[in-house]
């Protein structure tokens, strides 16, 4: 569960983040993405199946198709791995991402989020931070901004991919109309 652990100062948008995104329709495969993420493929599949973080550039669709993840996946992927690793549960992690796809963030860099291992609260200001420490309620801490950092020098060296193109295998059939239409 996330906690606001201000009293109503500006919240950024976990999904908002666009400086460091590629070009629109560009995205990363799911090995790709397992990689800057640090993660397993069995993770990345079972977590897109979930709807814990499902590739937002292409999903898959049936056998033999190809999820594409954006930037904005493959930074939920590493916060999802980081929480994780430090012993938050699935459960509570999942209802931490909702909680923040709900709310919308403007500057995802500005997020730090602390945990005692079973709620997870959300910090926009190092005053809260502090506040959490000493309440003895954040034992850790995930600096997003540190994170965005990581998966952008991680995903600089990985291959990307454009996903409308027409007839690439993997493009269905929705969005190869789209783009003959817009084409036209």
């Amino acid at each position: 569960m996330v906690k606001d652990s201000g009293d109503g100062g500006h919240q950024g948008a976990l999904f908002g983040l666009q400086e460091a995104a590629p070009a629109e329709g560009v995205g990363y495969r799911g090995q790709t993405a397992c990689t800057a993420a640090g993660i397993t493929y069995r993770q990345l599949d079972y977590w897109a199946r979930t709807e814990l973080v499902v590739p937002s550039v292409r999903p898959a669709h049936g056998s033999g198709s190809q999820r594409l993840y954006s930037f904005r996946d493959i930074l939920m992927l590493k916060v999802v791995k980081r929480l994780l690793d430090t012993g938050v549960s699935l459960q509570n992690i999942r209802t931490a991402v909702n909680h923040l796809r709900e709310r919308g963030v403007a500057d995802l860099t500005q997020i730090t989020l602390m945990s005692d291992g079973t709620t997870v609260y959300e910090c926009t200001s190092p005053d809260e931070v502090v506040d959490l420490v000493q309440g003895g309620q954040g034992v850790f801490g995930i600096a997003v901004g540190r994170v965005v950092r990581e998966v952008e020098g991680s995903l600089a060296e990985l291959p990307a991919e454009r996903a409308a193109d027409a007839g690439v295998p993997g493009t269905d059939e929705l969005a190869a109309r789209r783009q003959r239409r817009t084409s036209a």
